[in-house]
């Protein structure tokens, strides 16, 4: 594609993500997203043939930004500064696409009727090659032994829950993950917790929340 292709292609996807987000499929319409991409129908029709392909390609390009952290855990690194940053990635996600985890999470709680033979299969191999990684640090003896797999679905719930729940969280603090002071207790805190109960030390002296 073009730059401008390319350009255009991204407004549309952006315009999707928020559509969608408030409205759900069903609810959502190919007008709006057209009118909040700044182009015509028609126009955006050259892009994306319907709004099921809208959302086919909206949910593939939350996938690709969300996943991305996951697949930066390097066997090699300490367990608990891959751990760590991993975690500090997942909230920073949180906190600069909360619309994309609350469609990600909405389509999934609607049995991922789109996006379904991607969990079975790309998102599957993911999980399991990292849940290996997980497991070479426990037989290593750098870390406490779990199930790797239920560290990676706590490390999810409880970093996408600042996106998620982002109402509730502000109802009970006043604040949200826009805060800086509340954004970096929030990484201190999850961090600690979930470093802390798998036996790696964190935060260490010189560390942010030390």
């Amino acid at each position: 594609m073009s730059r401008i292709q390319e350009k255009n292609r991204s407004l549309i996807l952006e315009a999707a993500l928020g559509e969608f987000s408030k409205k759900g499929f069903s609810g959502a319409t190919v007008e709006r997203i057209a009118a909040e991409a700044g182009m015509s129908k028609s126009n955006l029709l050259y892009y994306f043939s319907s709004k099921e392909s809208i959302y086919n390609a909206t949910l593939a390009h939350i996938l690709e930004i969300w996943l991305a952290p996951l697949k930066t855990l390097d066997p090699l690194g300490d367990p608990a500064d891959e751990l760590a940053a991993y975690i500090r990635q997942k909230i920073e996600l949180s906190a600069d696409f909360p619309e994309a985890s609350r469609l990600f999470a909405n389509e999934v709680m609607q049995g991922a009727p789109q996006i379904l033979p991607v969990l079975e299969t790309d998102l599957k191999r993911l999980v399991l090659e990292k849940s290996q990684v997980i497991k070479d640090w426990i037989e290593a003896g750098k870390m406490q032994a779990v199930d790797p797999v239920h560290l990676i679905f706590t490390i999810w719930a409880t970093t996408q829950h600042y996106a998620d729940f982002s109402v509730q969280i502000r109802a009970l603090t006043g604040t949200d993950l826009s805060d800086p002071d509340f954004h970096r207790s929030t990484v201190a805190a999850v961090t600690s917790l979930i470093l802390n109960g798998v036996g790696l030390k964190w935060p260490r002296e010189g560390d942010p929340g030390a």
